[in-house]
């Protein structure tokens, strides 16, 4: 067939096409091709580099929830006193209350990858370190330094967020669903670290959950920081502001969340020893974060709420554990669990928004930082004010504590919307 024929016939018809010197006629696929319609998820995760960087967050955020415990079971198991567990624990968060806003300055000015590595590597060190004197019998004071080294941790859900951030920052919507999947991703930390950490060190050896952490920080954070392409840059422009003025009236709310979470875990596992289920606990105590987690999901896929109405049901919700331990049901205990975990996701979601905003520009690891110091802090403020009422009271009068908490956080949140803070229409 002539040259030009082939042409005229194929730009008739779009079913034939040239092989070589050879007209085919092409079969058309049976039917429309239909594509299944992505949902917020599935769009999130099909931008460039996300999946990568996620599953590096994911292994590095893992041993945030094993630390703790594994390191109080060892020092427990090993030197048989758990006040020295304890204080050796209270140390390393006191320390990385005043270290960890300093690593994360160093990350904006620097970017993630020149910082978050070495800084990671000393934190591995350290715990590296605890594991040898807790071993050999060193010295008390060993132990403390060791643990304190371990402050170096960088914020990994910080760093993760400010790479959706910055890939998001034209898309409100999708950064809104980012933010829920990093809620959810902390609490799904939060509560399969203490139960693999407590596997490990039972089963296996006292030292096991402290080093297996170790590894999976230092794996993680190398994955993450190699996936170069969705790393924020550094900014050359001045720094101007302070996020710590910035975020003052803010950092007092994440105290009082703080506190919520700190009390309530206090108490509920005073409540579970009290009915001879201490064994239980962990795996009760799972359902809040459980429930915080699918809360999360699901909030990532609505249209964000006000800060204030978050608060608002919160400090309902957080009523009910206090209700359901007068009922005497370890049913409706649970339930109560799960339902209150459900307020806390949407909460810390809408509440680090205002973050994001109020944070000034190139700040945002350092601002975040904050937010999660002052929760820390709240967290050990609430632990201390629930064991007193534990010890003083009983459980059942001890769960006012969570619900007057969150109650002080509504205040808080009434008083940031009455200065203009927080606009009330917000997010």
């Amino acid at each position: 067939m002539p040259a030009t024929t082939t042409t005229a016939a194929v730009a008739a018809s779009p079913r034939m096409t040239v092989t070589g010197t050879t007209l085919v006629i092409a079969t058309p696929p049976r039917g429309p091709v239909r594509t299944r319609p992505r949902g917020p998820y599935g769009r999130l995760f099909a931008i460039p580099g996300t999946r990568a960087f996620t599953a590096g967050n994911l292994i590095a955020r893992l041993p945030m929830g094993m630390f703790g415990i594994s390191a109080v079971m060892m020092i427990a198991g090993q030197r048989g006193s758990y006040a020295l567990a304890g204080a050796v624990t209270a140390t390393g968060l006191a320390a990385t209350a005043l270290v960890a806003p300093w690593t994360a300055r160093l990350v904006d000015r620097h970017g993630q990858a020149r910082i978050a590595l070495p800084a990671t590597l000393i934190a591995v060190l350290g715990s590296l370190s605890l594991v040898v004197c807790v071993r050999t019998g060193a010295p008390a004071w060993t132990l403390f330094a060791s643990y304190a080294a371990t402050a170096t941790t960088p914020n990994i859900g910080g760093l993760s967020r400010a790479r959706w951030t910055h890939l998001l920052r034209d898309s409100p919507a999708a950064h809104h669903t980012a933010m829920a999947f990093e809620q959810a991703a902390d609490e799904l930390s939060f509560m399969l670290g203490p139960v693999l950490a407590a596997l490990l060190c039972t089963a296996v050896f006292p030292e096991a959950g402290t080093l297996t952490g170790a590894a999976l920080l230092l794996t993680g954070m190398l994955v993450f920081v190699c996936q170069r392409s969705t790393e924020p840059p550094v900014t050359t422009a001045p720094r101007r502001g302070s996020p710590l003025r910035a975020l003052a009236p803010m950092l007092l709310l994440f105290l009082a969340l703080g506190m919520v979470f700190g009390s309530m875990e206090v108490t509920s596992v005073a409540h579970l020893e009290q009915r001879g289920l201490g064994a239980a606990s962990g795996l009760v105590l799972a359902l809040q974060a459980a429930g915080s987690c699918a809360a999360g999901l699901l909030y990532g896929t609505l249209r964000p709420r006000s800060l204030r109405a978050c608060v608002v049901v919160l400090a309902a919700l957080m009523t009910l554990p206090w209700v359901a331990v007068n009922t005497g049901s370890l049913a409706a205990f649970c339930a109560a669990l799960l339902l209150a975990g459900m307020a806390t996701a949407p909460t810390m979601v809408t509440a680090m928004s205002r973050v994001h905003a109020l944070t000034p520009e190139g700040r945002l690891n350092e601002g975040m930082t904050l937010a999660v110091t002052a929760i820390l802090a709240g967290i050990a403020a609430g632990s201390a004010c629930a064991g007193l009422a534990v010890d003083h009271a009983g459980p059942a009068v001890a769960y006012l504590l969570p619900a007057a908490a969150a109650l002080l956080a509504l205040v808080l949140v009434l008083a940031l919307t009455a200065t203009g803070r927080i606009h009330p229409a917000a997010e």
